[in-house]
């Protein structure tokens, strides 16, 4: 795959409801980062799920030749719109039953909930294809928000007329901000790009602050695409973007009982994808998974009390996976995310991370580690020429990469995460209240 290229962020930090500041180089989406998609119209409405006048109901409508894929939490508690989408999504698949919306709210996970839970969602589903005049298996239901609490399906329900009342294709940025929870900033993304002389648009959106290590996915994650794409060939690209994207952040190693990430393809626009051979189809998976990253390091960067965005680069290990086991024991360990809170060059907690980590016959004589452009560890101990400010400086940065040579292969793998700070605690603490 191509290199995405940089992607411009606006440096700020802002203040969210409860007073807690967050969000680390990230701005709130614009024009750019929200180019309508053909065939997909979303639809808003304050229905006081959990909080009064608060953006909490979302419709996503879906028009043409459509195919969705979907990738779901491994959570073995998983939520009941989970169970449910997956069912949808294969009988769309099997029966030629096409998924003809989307419908999320956000304030009550329905996890935890049983077979009412169930039943409840499937409710919500029967309610919005009434309205849409199609079947309740063409709806896929999500929900985001508190565990263990039943769905509050009449709150639901009464609030769906508003959402189809302001269906719109150029609501995305609204949409982001309709499936936020403790986030504080929306987080959308939009590439135009020209295949064979046609322009095809990507256009997506994400929510996740907290309980972010997906395993597959972010809390939610939706992205349109107006290209026609078979369903076996959208399937294949959905789980290479997930395993490249959001399968490659964390913010305090939790997995979510809700995870969802969803791909449409409106089939608006035709660029001759008949087989993953296909020329257009590399380059649609290309912008695919710069988009997805762009979404999964925007969730990192509005990690709860985050305050520093790290990049965890392991190389020269003998396969991704043991690559990737590295890097997740340094980007999970508290020690470590303290420190960085801290701008504190207590660099040994890297060093004891990389040790622990889950792998065998680990070579630690071999082992090198850069602090962006400075050498702190050389074939295992203490670089001589390492010097403390100088880890220090880098270390009050805002954005910091930590790389990590294990010298025993040619195999590369990274992993976004953010600092652990008070405001992390106190957001959890009060997340009920």
């Amino acid at each position: 795959m191509g290199e995405c290229g940089s992607v411009s962020l606006f440096y700020n930090r802002f203040t969210n409801d409860e007073g807690f500041v967050m969000a680390v180089n990230l701005y709130p989406p614009g024009a750019e980062d929200t180019r309508p998609v053909a065939g997909v119209r979303l639809g808003f409405a304050r229905a006081g799920i959990r909080r009064p006048n608060r953006k909490d109901l979302l419709v996503i409508t879906l028009d043409g030749e459509v195919t969705v894929s979907g990738v779901f939490t491994r959570n073995r508690f998983f939520a009941a719109p989970v169970a449910i989408c997956r069912e949808h999504i294969d009988l769309a698949g099997k029966a030629g039953m096409p998924i003809k919306a989307l419908l999320v709210n956000t304030g009550n996970a329905n996890a935890g909930t049983g077979e009412k839970g169930y039943a409840d969602a499937m409710a919500v589903c029967l309610a919005l294809a009434g309205f849409l005049g199609c079947r309740k298996e063409q709806i896929l239901p999500f929900s985001t928000g508190v565990i263990l609490e039943p769905l509050p399906v009449d709150t639901i329900v009464a609030g769906l007329p508003v959402a189809l009342e302001n269906l719109k294709e150029d609501n995305w940025a609204a949409a982001a901000e309709a499936i936020m929870t403790t986030d504080t900033i929306p987080k959308a993304a939009s590439r135009q790009f020209f295949i064979d002389g046609q322009p095809v648009t990507l256009t997506g959106i994400s929510k996740g602050a907290g309980m972010i290590r997906p395993n597959m996915a972010t809390m939610l994650a939706y992205v349109a695409t107006d290209a026609r794409v078979p369903q076996a060939l959208l399937d294949g690209l959905l789980k290479e973007a997930a395993d490249l994207s959001f399968n490659c952040i964390t913010v305090d190693g939790d997995t979510s009982t809700n995870d969802s990430f969803i791909l449409v393809a409106s089939g608006a626009v035709d660029i001759g994808i008949e087989s993953a051979d296909s020329p257009s189809y590399a380059l649609l998976r290309d912008q695919l998974v710069c988009l997805s990253r762009e979404l999964a390091q925007k969730v990192v960067r509005d990690g709860e009390g985050a305050s520093k965005f790290m990049t965890i680069l392991v190389e020269n290990g003998p396969t991704v996976e043991y690559c990737r086991a590295v890097a997740y024991s340094v980007a999970h360990s508290p020690l470590v995310k303290t420190a960085f809170y801290a701008s504190d060059p207590n660099l040994g907690r890297i060093l004891a991370a990389v040790g622990y980590a889950d792998v065998e016959e680990l070579d630690v004589g071999r082992v090198n580690l850069y602090l962006d452009d400075i050498w702190v560890v050389r074939d295992g101990g203490r670089n001589p020429d390492y010097r403390e400010e100088d880890g220090l400086r880098v270390m009050q940065q805002s954005e910091i990469l930590v790389r990590i040579d294990l010298g025993s292969g040619s195999a590369v793998a990274t992993v976004w995460t953010c600092d652990f700070s008070h405001d992390y605690v106190s957001i959890n603490a009060e997340y009920r209240s």
